[in-house]
Parts: C-alpha cells; sequence; structure tokens
C-alpha cells in the first residue's frame, strides 16, 4: 500500500480494500490499542477488560461479520460532561467497545491514503506530528514578524460536520463501497441519550469515536491547501486553528477568506470567539493550552486550573493515604504536565509548587487537630525541605530547567 502511494494509483482512487479490515491481524491490532486506551463501555456494557479475556473469539467473530457483510454498528452512548470554564456541557460519544475495534481497523487502512495527502501545516492526530511541533512553529512565525493573528473558533465543530460533503471527499479516493457504506454507517448508527432516548445523527460524528480525528482532518484538509495556496500561514490541531499575518489587512483577508469556506463547508466560525490579535499588544492570544504575548508564552490559566483540579483530587484536607502516596500521584501528574508545558515564561510554575506545598500542610495541619489551610507556622513545621526530603519534586525545576531551592 505504503508503495502504491509512493508511485501513485491508476485513477487515483482505491477500489479493493475491505479484505484489509476483515484481516485478523488488522482487527487484532486494532483491539489490543482499544485494550490499551481502556474507557468506559457503551451501551453494551462490555468492557475492554472482556475484550482482552476473549480476544481470539472476538477478533474471529468480527472477520466473520465482516466478510459476511453482517456487521451493524450499534448507536452510540452520550454522556454530557464538563466544559472547564463554562456553566455549558459538551456532548462526548462513547462507541461500543467493538465498534471502536472495527473503526480502528478501517482508520489503519484509509489513514495511509489520506495522510499522505494532508498538508504540513495540521498536526493534530496525525503519525509522527504533535502539538509541541505546532507551537515551536507558532514561535517561530512570531519570532519572524508574523504577529498579527486571526483567532479562529469553529462553533460546535464535529457535532456540525455536513456528512454527505464528508464522505463526498473520502469518495475522491476510495471507491470500495463496502468501505464506504462501514462509514456512513457509522455515521448513521445514531445515539443514545440517557435522558432522551435513541436519536438519529443526520449531521456531525462523534466526539470519542476512533475514526471521528481522522475524518475530521479529511473534512477541514481542502481549507488547509487552500490557505496555503494563498500564502498564508495557518497552523491547525484538528478543529483548533490560527493564521498568522504580518498585517492587520493581511489578516482581514484571511479572515474573510476562512469565512467564506467555512460558510460553504456549512460550518460556523463563533461570532464571539473568533477575532483578530496583535500578538505585540497586552492580551495576546490562546492556543493548545498556551498563553501566547508580547513575545513570550506560558500556561494558560486554564491549564493550571485543570492542573490544579486533578491535583485537589489526591489531596483532600480529610484524606487518610500516607503523604508519600500523595506525593507519589503528585509527582506522576506534573512530570506528565511538565513534559508539555516546558520553557514557559512567568512565575506560574513557582506559583503552583507554593499551592501543592500549602495543600500537603493542609493535610497535615488537620491530622493533628487544626482547621484552615496551611499558613504561619505551619511553614516552619513543614519547610519546603521537609517536603523536598519526601520525594515531592518541582515543577519550576522540572518546566524551567532550574534546580529547586529546599529553602
Amino acid at each position: 500500500m505504503l508503495a502504491t502511494l509512493e508511485r501513485g494509483i491508476k485513477g487515483g482512487k482505491w477500489y479493493s480494500l475491505i479484505d484489509k479490515v476483515w484481516n485478523e491481524t488488522t482487527l487484532k491490532l486494532a483491539a489490543w490499542a482499544v485494550i490499551r486506551n481502556a474507557g468506559a463501555p457503551g451501551i453494551d456494557h462490555r468492557t475492554t477488560e472482556q475484550l482482552e479475556a476473549e480476544l481470539s473469539t472476538e477478533v474471529a467473530m468480527l472477520s466473520r461479520r465482516i466478510r459476511e457483510d453482517t456487521y451493524q454498528p450499534q448507536p452510540v452512548k452520550r454522556v454530557w460532561i464538563e466544559k472547564p470554564g463554562s456553566v455549558d456541557k459538551r456532548p462526548l460519544g462513547i462507541p461500543v467497545v467493538r465498534d471502536r475495534v472495527v473503526q480502528g481497523a478501517v482508520r489503519a487502512v484509509i489513514e495511509p491514503i489520506f495522510e499522505h495527502e494532508f498538508a504540513p501545516q495540521s498536526y493534530g492526530f496525525r503519525p509522527g506530528r504533535s502539538a509541541q511541533q505546532a507551537i515551536a512553529r507558532i514561535e517561530q512565525l512570531l519570532g519572524e514578524g508574523y504577529v498579527w493573528v486571526v483567532d479562529a473558533d469553529l462553533k460546535s465543530y464535529f457535532d456540525t460536520i455536513e456528512q454527505d460533503q464528508l464522505l463526498a471527499r473520502i469518495e475522491e479516493k476510495i471507491s470500495d463501497g463496502r468501505i464506504l457504506q462501514m462509514i456512513k454507517g457509522f455515521l448513521k448508527q445514531g445515539v443514545m441519550d440517557t435522558a432522551k432516548g435513541w436519536q438519529p445523527t443526520e449531521r456531525g460524528t462523534p466526539q470519542g469515536a476512533v475514526l471521528s480525528p481522522l475524518l475530521a482532518n479529511i473534512y477541514l484538509n481542502p481549507l488547509d491547501h487552500e490557505m496555503a495556496e494563498q500564502g498564508y500561514e495557518m497552523i491547525r490541531y484538528a478543529d483548533d486553528f490560527i493564521v498568522l499575518c504580518r498585517t492587520e489587512a493581511e489578516a482581514q483577508r484571511a479572515l474573510a477568506q476562512v469565512g467564506e469556506w467555512v460558510r460553504k463547508a456549512g460550518l460556523t466560525l463563533h461570532p464571539d470567539k473568533t477575532r483578530l490579535v496583535d500578538a505585540r499588544q497586552p492580551g495576546g492570544f490562546d492556543f493548545l493550552g498556551w498563553h501566547f504575548e508580547r513575545g513570550q508564552k506560558r500556561p494558560r490559566d486554564k491549564s493550571v486550573a485543570r492542573l490544579k483540579e486533578s491535583l485537589r483530587k489526591v489531596t483532600p484536607r480529610n484524606s487518610g493515604q500516607s503523604l508519600g502516596w500523595m506525593i507519589e500521584r503528585i509527582n506522576h501528574r506534573l512530570k506528565g504536565w511538565a513534559a508539555y508545558f516546558r520553557g514557559g515564561t512567568g512565575d506560574g510554575y513557582r506559583r503552583v509548587d507554593q499551592w501543592v506545598r500549602m495543600r500537603l500542610r493542609s493535610v497535615l495541619r488537620g491530622r493533628v487537630g487544626r482547621k484552615g489551610i496551611g499558613h504561619g507556622r505551619d511553614h516552619q513545621r513543614y519547610p519546603n525541605v521537609y517536603f523536598a526530603d519526601h520525594g515531592l519534586i518541582s515543577l519550576n525545576a522540572l518546566a524551567c530547567g532550574q534546580r529547586a531551592s529546599p529553602a
């Protein structure tokens, strides 16, 4: 397949792919990916642990059903999750485990075809590409004078994709009718909402589905190429994107072009969140968890708030866990967070360190019958070095490459 992609396929379309989906090796690899990712069960209540225990039987059954054309996807379980910093909630789709496996197999087969055509300024959910690369490219462009930013926001993108347009773009590369019918089945499988029961899905792709990131990239790929052909520097990560320009006039033209393309694609730019930003002025812009302003970057406030929320869960004031247990889990979260948010400016990392030690002092204070948060003499009872001696790492040291001071 890869060799064919390099030399080109006759007619530019792929006609026979379904046999690669029902191949048991393909399905088994997809199943192991589902097992590793774990996740909640769908409407059939089957778990990834059950999939692992019955792996050979499940793979053989799915292979047979796909080969005999009797496989049918089940409705997606819809749950509503909190949106940080908002009273609104966003829908998350949870397919059943078997559908996740089949979607993974379909993705493994068709992704190389489309990956070969994706634009270089697209970084999200692609092999060998990452958010860190997108951030590095933004810093490079800002340093080169691309300081006017089109900060775009697609309103409810995954829920408003026009399925007919999406399928038409897939058909530009794939003519295997059974593959196309299978993808259409996933789009039309509907959702099961606890409050509303089964509902059809005439638009969009379910967030949480294995295929959704690839389908989202396929849908926006023409925009990537159109902007590049017009000479605009666009950076996109799934449905999040910005356009960096040298002048305000250029940014206005870029915004107009994006708006026209979005309208034709049946999508909507969020009227309150889409704006032009001069990155040299106070205020700046946010992208992929970072805040950019006047030549510097730091973790955005919402990113810090989410980190603190995760740390609160392991440091409740009435915790009965040992100090070592809490520090082990704190360190795990700080290391993961610092791996991404490394190299920012400001004293935000140091303030998080202070906040973490305050949480731990509050726990220790409560264990000797004192109420309230750690303060005052608690700093003498439990100085910074006390927590360092118990293994607590410093986010400031991790993210900034500095030595942590125990004092």
